[in-house]
């Protein structure tokens, strides 16, 4: 897993254009980010901890006054696009190499806002150890996938791989495992799609491109990517789900 996901997002140049290439591809206009920022009171919040933080995403839709920002990530390359962010919204900001899950360096009770965006279905074993060091009060809140994501591309492949890294950590499991570790417990739907009209077909292949790693355990990327743009083509206009949900875990 760890080394699928260094190989996945290794490109920092090419993660952040499959971003704007998903907001500019999204029916739903609304940022997800901005979505979240309204189901917290973060004029309540000090101290943020970002798992898988990357280079900073969710760090970019923050209003600045926080005190401190740590993040964690396993790609040494995110380090200085995430402090570039980070500290421009809070007066320490750091940033550690970790593989999670593994030990988090601090005392317990240490912050008042973790998040992890699109990335607890890579280490859902975290779940005590961020238990440990979100402060009473605090609040976990996760971004993640419904696990029907992979239902336009399941009707030709099986992704039995590919599935089983979602089904770590989704919408639809998500509330399940949280409870385990946390009492209370909400979460929103963030309905969406993405549109590729055949026009896109160069944009379709860049989506593709950047789950290849993953797409790879199961099947040939460049197979998926030749009979997708080949749907594309023939049918006009194709959609894929991307239905996200945002948990709150409190503690």
């Amino acid at each position: 897993m760890r080394e699928l996901v260094i190989k996945s997002y290794a490109d920092l140049g090419f993660h952040k254009t499959i971003g704007e290439l998903i907001k500019g591809h999204s029916e739903n206009k609304e940022d997800i980010r901005e979505v979240a920022k309204k189901l917290i009171d973060l004029t309540k919040v000090r101290d943020i901890l970002d798992l898988g933080c990357g280079y900073g995403w969710f760090e970019e839709a923050l209003p600045n006054g926080f005190r401190s920002i740590l993040g964690i990530d396993c790609l040494e390359a995110n380090e200085q696009g995430f402090l570039s962010v980070a500290r421009s919204v809070a007066a320490q900001s750091r940033f550690e190499q970790i593989h999670l899950p593994a030990p988090i360096g601090v005392e317990a009770n240490t912050f008042d806002l973790i998040v992890s965006a699109y990335s607890l279905y890579f280490f859902p074993d975290v779940l005590s150890e961020v238990h440990r060091v979100l402060r009473p009060g605090g609040i976990f809140l996760i971004i993640t996938h419904s696990a029907s994501m992979l239902e336009e591309g399941e009707e030709f492949f099986d992704f039995s791989n590919l599935r089983q890294v979602i089904n770590n950590f989704s919408a639809e499991n998500g509330n399940t495992l949280l409870r385990q570790h946390f009492e209370h417990v909400t979460a929103m739907d963030y309905i969406n799609s993405l549109v590729f009209v055949k026009e896109e077909k160069d944009d379709l292949a860049k989506y593709i491109d950047f789950k290849k790693e993953f797409i790879s355990k199961d099947i040939s990327p460049v197979v998926v990517k030749a009979k997708m743009i080949y749907e594309l083509e023939t049918r006009g206009t194709m959609r894929f789900n991307k239905n996200d949900r945002i948990f709150l875990a409190r503690k």
